[in-house]
């Protein structure tokens, strides 16, 4: 009697432990298959995409289609399956990029949307059905200038909404015997002319006359007496 039931005792573990193996089995393929699938991972983030990309219906990634590209950005140009012709170009100073096959296209005033179809229109007489992907590594074409008596003098990217003040803050802050009533800043017109306005730091902290302190423009150049 003993013996019959350690049988059924050791018959009961194993069928406990073998259920115990199909589970983790289970669960383990179950884990595999978003990868497989090329599902979106928990972060909500598709995989094989890097931060900051927007992946397209069609699964292409590129950069956010609100920029415009401009002489001196770093682009990386993607072939789909095509090493040879995937690189990083810079936008040279006459706003055109170099790649094979495609020769010289322009890029500066484009979008990166736009750009990859050009260059899509440009290889199809080489390449079946080419997928490309334009991604922005580096913003160098769009600056503004911070000149006179400020910390850090220089250029500096406008990559986002930046204001007379921001650009100050961004520069270190005045030094000690800046003129702080006397700031000014310089945009050029594209006739060659440029346009000036006068920003008061004194009055504008004491809430007067906000609308001074503007938005930046590409190319813009503050200087502080």
């Amino acid at each position: 009697m003993v013996s019959r039931v350690r049988r059924m005792s050791s018959r009961a573990d194993w069928a406990i432990l073998a259920g115990i193996l199909a589970t983790v089995l289970a669960s383990g393929a179950w884990a595999e298959a978003p990868a497989r699938d090329g599902a979106r991972t928990a972060t909500g983030q598709a995989t094989g995409t890097a931060p900051g990309q927007v992946t397209t219906q069609a699964g292409r990634a590129h950069s956010d289609n609100n920029y415009v590209i401009g002489a001196g950005d770093s682009l990386e140009i993607d072939v789909w399956k095509e090493p040879d012709l995937s690189k990083t170009v810079p936008v040279r100073s006459d706003g055109k990029i170099s790649l094979p096959f495609a020769v010289e296209i322009q890029a500066s005033g484009r979008t990166p949307l736009q750009l990859e179809e050009d260059i899509t229109n440009r290889l199809k007489d080489n390449i079946k059905q080419p997928i490309v992907t334009v991604i922005v590594q580096q913003i160098n074409s769009q600056k503004y200038n911070v000149m006179g008596q400020v910390t850090r003098p220089g250029a500096y990217p406008l990559t986002t909404t930046t204001t007379v003040m921001d650009a100050i803050a961004n520069a270190g802050g005045f030094k000690d015997f800046a003129r702080k009533k006397d700031v000014h800043i310089l945009r050029g017109k594209p006739d060659g002319t440029q346009t000036r306005y006068k920003f008061n730091y004194d009055a504008f902290v004491k809430g007067k006359n906000p609308q001074t302190n503007i938005r930046l423009q590409p190319g813009d150049t503050i200087v502080v007496n």
